[in-house]
């Protein structure tokens, strides 16, 4: 299976694509399930599986007090602001799985874990993104692929896709899977696939923060109307 494991809908304030949206890509692009990731929430996820003609993994990408972490196969929404240790917790509690996206990645500190703190739970951590489209730089897709290997964390592989057209340009070649157990077992021989985003395209999450923007001033004078 070809799956793209990190991806956001409209549900994330910095995306504006539609469930019908992906739904058309995933199909489109020769994927054959996905993991929606949308920031601290599961809305979207839970929302997509049920129209979706194709499995989607429900994920979250929750801001912790020291960065980013990735819950697979949650059923409850983890709020952002916790702690790390906390947050892992629980995405364990409720029998999820944990990754650590864009670990080493030099332009998003403020939302990678950096190096230190990723190796400081990977004991608890169940993947590493060893390939994420929206790195700027391909070294530090290098740098994360070299700590999962040197560790022997599964790694994963997304789009961090922002709008429709970048969905698929990451993704994991993957045997079949149902659920987190053989999702975890499988990926241990997964392959990882990707490509960079180009960079007009990385312009899809400040424009959907700004026609947000505009959005709620829009509404604002009509309340007030």
């Amino acid at each position: 299976m070809n799956v793209d494991l990190h991806l956001h809908t409209f549900r994330s304030p910095d995306s504006l694509t539609t469930y019908e949206q992906v739904i058309r890509a995933v199909q489109e692009r020769g994927l054959d399930a996905v993991a929606v990731t949308d920031h601290n929430t599961i809305r979207g996820a839970l929302e997509l599986r049920e129209m979706a003609p194709f499995p989607v993994i429900v994920g979250e990408e929750i801001r912790t007090q020291v960065g980013e972490v990735i819950g697979y196969f949650l059923e409850e929404e983890i709020p952002p602001g916790l702690s790390l240790d906390e947050t892992i917790a629980r995405i364990r509690d409720q029998g999820g799985l944990v990754a650590v996206p864009h670990p080493v990645d030099r332009v998003r500190r403020s939302s990678a874990l950096g190096e230190a703190e990723t190796l400081r739970v990977l004991d608890q951590v169940d993947f590493v993104e060893g390939w994420n489209a929206r790195c700027l730089f391909v070294e530090d897709n290098v740098r994360a692929q070299a700590l999962a290997r040197q560790h022997g964390k599964p790694m994963t592989a997304g789009s961090d896709a922002h709008s429709w057209r970048e969905i698929g340009l990451a993704y994991v070649q993957v045997a079949p899977f149902e659920g987190p157990e053989t999702f975890l077992a499988n990926m241990a021989k997964a392959t990882i696939r990707g490509r960079r985003t180009p960079f007009p395209l990385r312009l899809a999450s400040p424009w959907a923060r700004v026609v947000r923007a505009v959005l709620r001033r829009r509404q604002g004078v009509r309340s007030e109307g």
